[in-house]
């Protein structure tokens, strides 16, 4: 029989039933979590590796041994040398498409509560201010409707897609960037620079490459909207967190919103932390994470192996 491993099935979550791999004929071995040092010995017997963002570089590719195939249970291929995995023959398959509605709708979750302020006064009452009022309503956060307001989508795949979907349902108008140093600007693409200056709100969906590093940094807050809001959903690096905090504190935008940061999970001192603007949500790293978007994640594992021919 075959044998695979897990590397760090625990990143799924615990509520989600694992019977599905169970039923493929492969002789399993689940770790919740593996250390970078023990990667090389839980590795060495199979024939098929399932990893979330455990690294599998090339000193644990090249070593001998028969592996044919790496799973990763992510859209991201970051944490594999995908280059080591081709001269060694091995097969390297992630998952795609599986969480534009559960993205889409932590990134409307954050825009209104940037917008809207729901748990601000769901606090006031709580606190007994609704009580003090000599009016019958509160206002201490002002609202904003967002029919009307132009959405700025930075990538356009299946998740940015999910985002516009909502967006026009809210009547907001769309802008979908071209890339940054684009020298051609394709139908339907607006050039980055006038994205950054026309959008009330900019929604990121690109991958963390080279070119996309720091792409959101001084330069690009001081051309936004002072009254504009940036979400980042996608990768941490993206956007340069100290920037980002001096553009809060300096009301260069009006607030943002971050599922992902650079370091994760961050230590205790983690600047953008210890410094967070009441003007910035934090979330940590759980927009994709709905029980209906793993599933079709675990899905999609399953039918990568089944599809693998190693059967």
């Amino acid at each position: 029989m075959i044998n695979g491993v897990f590397l760090d099935a625990a990143t799924l979550g615990p509520d989600l039933d694992l019977t599905p791999l169970h039923k493929l004929p492969v002789n399993w071995q689940f770790h919740d979590f593996t250390r970078p040092d023990h990667v090389l010995k839980r590795c060495q017997n199979a024939q098929i590796i399932i990893t979330n963002k455990v690294v599998l570089d090339e000193s644990v590719l090249n070593q001998p041994g028969h592996l044919k195939l790496i799973c990763i249970a992510a859209t991201g291929m970051n944490n594999v040398d995908l280059a080591a995995a081709e001269r060694q023959g091995i097969a390297v398959k992630n998952v795609t498409n599986y969480g534009g509605s559960s993205i889409a709708q932590l990134v409307f979750n954050v825009i209104l509560e940037l917008t809207t302020h729901a748990a601000g006064y769901n606090q006031l009452v709580r606190s007994g201010q609704w009580s003090k009022s000599q009016s019958f309503w509160l206002f201490d956060y002002p609202m904003i409707e967002l029919a009307g307001k132009t959405m700025g989508l930075v990538g356009y795949g299946h998740l940015a897609r999910s985002v516009e979907h909502l967006a026009k349902a809210f009547g907001m108008n769309v802008l979908i960037s071209e890339q940054k140093e684009a020298d051609n600007l394709r139908p339907g693409r607006t050039p980055f620079q006038q994205v950054v200056s026309d959008a009330d709100i900019i929604s990121i969906h690109c991958p963390l490459t080279e070119s996309t590093r720091n792409l959101f940094s001084e330069p690009e807050f001081q051309g936004m909207k002072s009254s504009a809001i940036l979400i980042n959903t996608a990768r941490g690096g993206i956007v340069n967190e100290a920037a980002l905090v001096t553009a809060l504190n300096n009301g260069d935008i009006a607030g943002a919103a971050v599922d992902v940061i650079t370091t994760e999970p961050p230590p205790e001192d983690y600047p953008l932390i210890r410094h967070q603007p009441d003007n910035l949500i934090i979330t940590p790293h759980i927009a994709w994470a709905t029980l209906e978007s793993r599933t079709r994640l675990l899905q999609q594992l399953v039918n990568n192996i089944r599809n693998s021919g190693l059967f």
